[in-house]
């Protein structure tokens, strides 16, 4: 099992090691999950056309990797709200781990069909809710609310450097040798995730009062999230922000092909070299928050947002160019997450987190779908510049809609307010998890 520090962990020189040891575990969890979550989610649609040669059949693969996050991702934060967190993040790396298993051994055995490719697939798609979840849950209990911003950072380059930019032409060099390998290679990866998982340090788990009642829990968690004005700032402008870059990366391959003039080797450079933008403000995201802070950052963020999607609709067809344009939006980007997840877990009571942080990601999430048919409707309509002008004007509203609801008088309130709340608690006093009163600017 793995070890729990009672109460927060010792005082002193033992309790900065138990969180140093906890840090490092949890940092070797993301980096084996990612690889092996990158593996699997590159691996499932390639060997769905060996399968069916139908685009419907392909796509069914995706949407069932994609469905978990709308269906659980809510039931997902009741879980993490009511059992203890570091055993249900084992539990979605068993799953995961069994899921690259079956599909190693139909591969070996080539039994692959569509059908359990669409298993496998949501299978892959419902670990990676539950454990993002619990690994957003846990970090404040692993390293403590000073180190959030930097701890933040490093999780979202580890996640995104090996999901999106690194693992993806490995696993297309292990699929050229045999088409089970990238899956075996997974089983690899979750089995040294689940290794790291032994060295974690955790708090114990608070007792949840009252009885198990799922939908009551999550209203608890929603209602939460609505009710701060900070939070659900965060969680509209995430939303928009979400829907804009959907509509200019949904055809962003036409954008890039067509009047970059990139074959699919530059096309993948091009997106690679994003995560040169995430490496560089993952270093200073820390310091800059420290400095500056989280509403100057953030709203920062989303003017460099508008700008580069606005840049991206008029430079010239000089793929350096565009190039830089996106380092600098992967960047900002970066540090919007940070300090849109730090927010979450600094401000919200610990017995809600779990619901928290899920039912943020399913609001800000649900309107993906419809920003990739809008991005179509426009290319197809006015052109694939038109695309990104598209985008801009929505950023544009966003950043118009939360402006004020993210200044820094609303940081300073909600600071002072999580700052009474621990007061209380250490004084003995019984908290609830009622709504935040509105804070005054």
């Amino acid at each position: 099992m793995a070890g729990e520090v009672i109460n927060g962990g010792a005082p002193g020189r033992r309790g900065r090691r138990a969180r140093n040891t906890g840090w490092l575990g949890l940092q070797g969890v993301a980096v084996a999950s990612a690889a092996a979550d990158g593996l699997m989610v590159t691996v499932l649609p390639l060997v769905a056309l060996s399968v069916t040669a139908d685009p419907v059949g392909v796509s069914l693969v995706t949407v069932a990797r994609d469905l978990p996050w709308v269906l659980l991702s809510l039931f997902v934060g009741v879980l993490l709200d009511r059992v203890r967190r570091l055993a249900v993040l084992v539990g979605a790396l068993v799953a995961q781990l069994l899921a690259a298993t079956v599909l190693a051994v139909l591969a070996g055995g080539q039994q692959l069909s569509l059908a359990a490719l669409v298993v496998v697939a949501f299978v892959v798609g419902s670990g990676q809710v539950v454990s993002e979840g619990a690994t957003g849950a846990l970090l404040p209990d692993v390293v403590g609310a000073d180190r959030l911003n930097s701890a933040n950072a490093r999780l979202m380059v580890i996640d995104q450097g090996l999901v999106r930019f690194v693992v993806p032409p490995l696993t297309g060099v292990l699929l050229a040798w045999w088409v089970g390998l990238p899956a075996w290679v997974a089983v690899l990866a979750n089995l040294v995730a689940l290794a790291f998982t032994r060295v974690l340090t955790v708090p114990a788990p608070t007792a949840r009062p009252g009885r198990f009642h799922p939908l009551r829990d999550i209203r608890e968690g929603l209602v939460y999230l609505v009710n701060s004005q900070l939070l659900r700032a965060i969680t509209l402008s995430v939303a928009i922000s979400s829907f804009a870059w959907q509509v200019g990366m949904a055809t962003f391959v036409l954008y890039g092909t067509r009047l970059l003039g990139l074959d699919s080797t530059g096309y993948g450079l091009l997106l690679g070299g994003m995560s040169v933008g995430w490496l560089l403000s993952s270093v200073v995201a820390g310091r800059l928050i420290g400095r500056f802070g989280y509403a100057a950052v953030m709203r920062a963020s989303l003017l460099v947002g508008i700008s580069t999607m606005a840049l991206l609709a008029v430079v010239p067809p000089w793929w350096q160019l565009i190039a830089l344009i996106l380092v600098v939006q992967a960047g900002s980007t970066l540090l919007w997450n940070v300090s849109s997840q730090t927010s979450r877990q600094r401000f919200t009571p610990p017995e809600l987190l779990g619901r928290v942080l899920t039912s943020h990601r399913a609001l800000s999430w649900g309107l993906l779908p419809v920003g990739a048919l809008v991005s179509g409707l426009v290319a197809a309509h006015w052109g694939l510049r038109a695309v990104w002008v598209v985008a801009a004007l929505v950023e544009a509203v966003g950043l118009v809609l939360v402006w004020r609801a993210i200044s820094p008088a609303r940081f300073v309130a909600a600071e002072q307010a999580r700052h009474a709340a621990g007061a209380g608690q250490s004084g003995g006093a019984t908290t609830t998890a009622t709504p935040p009163a509105p804070e005054a600017d």
